[in-house]
């Protein structure tokens, strides 16, 4: 059958005779557009790293930031729509705030990842509202441990020791592959992180980025922060020097 919408495209409440969702789809093509978004599941705590594209030189550094903070202990990067971004975690906030509220305690890490991922799936079944453009990680850090989960726009969402998303997916995810995830140290991780940012990179067209590390771990009190900037600019020189080791090599 088709592989094309052909009529089928106009409705995310629309099936394809071959039982395709072509709106879903296309959000996921979003999501591809945009810069990789990686997380990192150490043994001491979780590392989220974004490749953030500079469109414009006018355009001020820090400002639309991809990782956000939905709780003290929550954490959320996303790839695709800037402003889907923003309102997903909007909504991840009022959930967290909602479970603090009744149960008097954080929201656990499985329950925010469960909620918001119904959330984004309910905008895939009615003919008046579009899919979320974005894929998002999340980022927590309980009293069982730290996690990572990661949610598509068909709602659907997994937890991981690590995974990646935006157009340099593919590459970051054989990347990590190769490492023992279970026995980095979010130190180690967040330099891992950066390596692996600045490898799927593409300078020819994507000219210039900013590179986003947060973490949530022992070390932060169990609370979801930056990376404090000494370290950043240590990963991020080492992740320059890799790549340049690499290029010397070819």
């Amino acid at each position: 059958m088709s592989s094309i919408g052909t009529g089928y495209d106009l409705s995310a409440s629309t099936y394809s005779p071959d039982g395709r969702v072509f709106q879903v789809e296309y959000a996921h093509k979003a999501v591809d557009n945009s810069g990789t978004c990686i997380g990192i599941r150490a043994k001491d705590g979780v590392v989220l790293a974004v490749e953030k594209l500079v469109h414009s030189k006018l355009l001020v550094p820090g400002s639309n930031k991809r990782i956000m903070t939905a709780d003290m202990h929550v954490g959320v990067a996303t790839a695709g729509l800037v402003a889907d971004g923003r309102y997903l975690v909007n909504r991840a906030r009022d959930e967290a705030k909602g479970y603090r509220d009744n149960y008097k305690s954080p929201i656990p890490g499985n329950v925010i990842a469960e909620r918001v991922a119904q959330y984004v799936q309910a905008y895939t079944l009615y003919s008046y509202v579009r899919p979320f453009g974005i894929s998002a990680l999340i980022a927590t850090y309980d009293k069982s441990g730290p996690a990572l989960y990661g949610i598509e726009p068909s709602g659907v969402y997994y937890g991981y020791y690590g995974t990646a998303i935006g157009k340099g997916k593919q590459v970051a995810k054989t990347e990590l592959e190769k490492l023992k995830l279970s026995e980095l140290s979010v130190e180690e991780a967040v330099k891992h992180a950066a390596r692996i940012i600045y490898t799927v990179h593409d300078e020819v067209k994507d000219k210039d980025f900013e590179l986003e590390l947060s973490w949530i771990c022992e070390r932060s009190g169990g609370v979801h922060q930056f990376v404090p900037k000494d370290l950043a600019d240590e990963a991020e020189q080492a992740a320059k020097a890799s790549l340049q080791e690499e290029m010397d090599e070819d």
